[in-house]
């Protein structure tokens, strides 16, 4: 496995092409000291549910794994809680408001985002709205999928976490009781 600063040459700091490996964390410049600390950044994911028990997923607008099923969700933006960036997220992607939001588990992952590696610790979240009435795809959803929780099939998601997520949660029936 490559260094997760691999893809950077130079110093953030001082520009210099000095930039070299420090441990398995952290690169530093020789020019200038400087050391930076590699650390993931934060996403979300959401299983969505409505009143009747059904599972509101979205199937990919963009790469990677543009069109294969997901759940709404996306990065966490500065200055914003994981609880935040799932209200955020979900009404970006499906124009709902959800009610309630319960964190689950959370899946380290690598996100290959137009190339390049970003490793993310992805955090899934339980959310509940009344009805899916009004929802619509928008963002970066293409398509809004609605299943029966026993409709879940892994295979048909094309992230690596949600695929494991996917698993985790059909294994755990009492998530879902809350």
């Amino acid at each position: 496995m490559n260094h997760p600063l691999h893809q950077f040459i130079y110093c953030p700091k001082c520009g210099a092409n000095t930039f070299i490996k420090r441990n398995e964390k952290a690169k530093q410049c020789t020019t200038c000291g400087f050391v930076y600390y590699f650390n993931p950044s934060s996403a979300v994911a959401c299983f969505i549910r409505n009143a009747a028990g059904e599972i509101l997923l979205v199937r990919r607008a963009k790469e990677p794994a543009k069109g294969t099923l997901d759940l709404p969700g996306g990065f966490v933006d500065m200055f914003e809680s994981a609880e935040d960036a799932a209200h955020r997220e979900v009404k970006e992607e499906t124009g709902l408001d959800i009610t309630e939001c319960h964190y689950l588990f959370s899946i380290p992952n690598l996100y290959m985002y137009c190339g390049f590696e970003v490793h993310t610790v992805d955090m899934f979240f339980e959310c509940h709205v009344k009805d899916f009435i009004g929802v619509h795809a928008e963002d970066d959803a293409a398509e809004i999928v609605i299943l029966e929780k026993e409709e879940l099939k892994a295979e048909e998601f094309g992230l690596m976490s949600i695929k494991k997520a996917i698993g985790i949660y059909l294994k755990n029936e009492g998530l879902s009781s809350r």
